[in-house]
């Protein structure tokens, strides 16, 4: 097994262990694999984004329930925005679930502010989809 094949299946495991509907480790090896994508984290959590001429985006953030309302996720995308501004982005968006209050406070508290809004884009399987909110974050 190769060392890009076994980071992929551990971000795979960890995003099991934080969201309901996880992505897999063929989603996660594709991503890293694309240009402008740039991990950022350890054992308890990471956050992946990409960027592209002067945006970038968080693709994903997640952190072990057990090391959450620690810090982790702030720190993670503190180092993911530093390095999105090294490499030229002016603004990181990204999409939360309306419904995710402890993402929603995280990012709040980090500056983001509202952008958009997707109507029912995260489904869920005990009632309606949620509605995604579009966030953005100045570098500058």
């Amino acid at each position: 097994m190769t060392a890009e094949t076994e980071l992929a299946q551990a971000l795979a495991a960890l995003h099991a262990e934080a969201f309901d509907a996880p992505w897999s480790a063929e989603a996660f090896a594709d991503l890293l694999t694309q240009t402008g994508v740039v991990l950022e984290g350890g054992n308890d959590g990471f956050i992946l984004i990409r960027a592209v001429a002067d945006e970038a985006e968080i693709l994903t953030l997640a952190v072990r329930p057990s090391a959450r309302r620690q810090g982790l996720g702030g720190r993670l995308v503190g180092a993911a925005s530093q390095r999105a501004a090294a490499l030229g982005a002016t603004r990181l968006f990204l999409e939360v679930a309306e419904d995710n209050a402890p993402a929603r406070g995280l990012y709040g508290s980090l500056g983001f502010e509202a952008a958009g809004r997707r109507r029912r884009y995260y489904p869920r399987a005990d009632g309606p989809a949620a509605d995604a909110l579009i966030l953005v974050l100045s570098l500058g």
